[in-house]
């Protein structure tokens, strides 16, 4: 009966909001998540749950095409959960992201990303030290008294298993590569499933990318003469240009440019005068 109420709670709450997303727990202490909780009062419900029952709701909730949300349940390793909003699922993983904290790595850690150890000093003395960087690959020197990493290196790819040695080596570093946060596999919305690297945006990148759509839409507007509200009068100034320059150049009369042509006839005038007088 237990099983039964929890598999009808999770199915209510992913009924009742629109996007639908499957958070790893894996060894996120309490006191962030119940500061992640507080934040998101009122926006979002996080509810953990075994996988089972957690599948068993999913078949319970009336959306199209949410039953491939059970099939990513298991990147999420034995801790899953469910978050349920109805803010934009673009918005709620910025969010978790921006709420993430560096934590330093243990043996058996998976790393969230690529760890790279950058070449440079370090504030390690001559001695054993040396041993232990060159040990996962790292090439070192002693420069100035200190030992220093003499090549940029990547010692861990994005979901390998930290080793005892690597972990030694980032603590000496003073290095803390892994991130203490909600992790999102996966977002459901409206049918559509989100992967993590889908909703992973640089901001910085999509404005730039944004921007030089802008500009580039402007520019196929204007030069396939494709008027619209927001280039009617970039399309008029150039006309006015272009319309200026012919008639100038064919000397043809027309009062808004008469000026010009005058002062055209002139320069041409002493040009031929000068010559003449040579």
């Amino acid at each position: 009966m237990k099983k039964e109420n929890e598999v009808k709670e999770l199915a209510d709450i992913m009924n009742s909001h629109s996007v639908i997303g499957i958070l790893d727990m894996h060894k996120m202490p309490a006191r962030q998540l119940q500061m992640i909780r507080n934040k998101l009062r009122g926006k979002a419900v996080i509810r953990m749950s075994k996988k089972s029952l957690i599948r068993l709701a999913i078949e319970n909730v009336q959306k199209k095409d949410i039953n491939p949300l059970q099939d990513v349940l298991d990147t999420c390793g034995f801790e899953p959960a469910i978050l349920a909003t109805n803010e934009n699922p673009f918005r709620i993983y910025k969010f978790l992201k921006d709420n993430r904290s560096p934590a330093a790595a243990k043996p058996g850690d998976k790393a969230t990303k690529d760890i790279m150890i950058q070449k440079g000093p370090t504030s390690l003395p001559p001695g054993p030290a040396i041993s232990t960087l060159q040990k996962v690959g790292l090439k070192a020197s002693v420069q100035g008294g200190k030992i220093a990493i003499l090549q940029d290196k990547v010692v861990c790819k994005e979901g390998e298993t930290i080793n005892d040695d690597l972990a030694g080596v980032l603590s000496l570093l003073k290095i803390e590569p892994m991130e203490i946060g909600l992790r999102i596999s996966h977002v459901y919305e409206d049918g559509t499933l989100y992967e993590k690297s889908v909703l992973d945006i640089d901001m910085d990148d999509y404005l730039k990318i944004l921007q030089n759509c802008i500009h580039e839409a402007i520019n196929l507007s204007v030069n396939t003469g494709y008027p619209t509200k927001e280039t009617i009068r970039i399309m008029l100034q150039k006309a006015f240009i272009e319309s200026k320059s012919l008639c100038i150049e064919t000397n043809a009369m027309e009062k808004d440019f008469i000026d010009e042509i005058l002062m055209k006839a002139v320069r041409q005038a002493m040009t031929l005068n000068s010559t003449t007088e040579v």
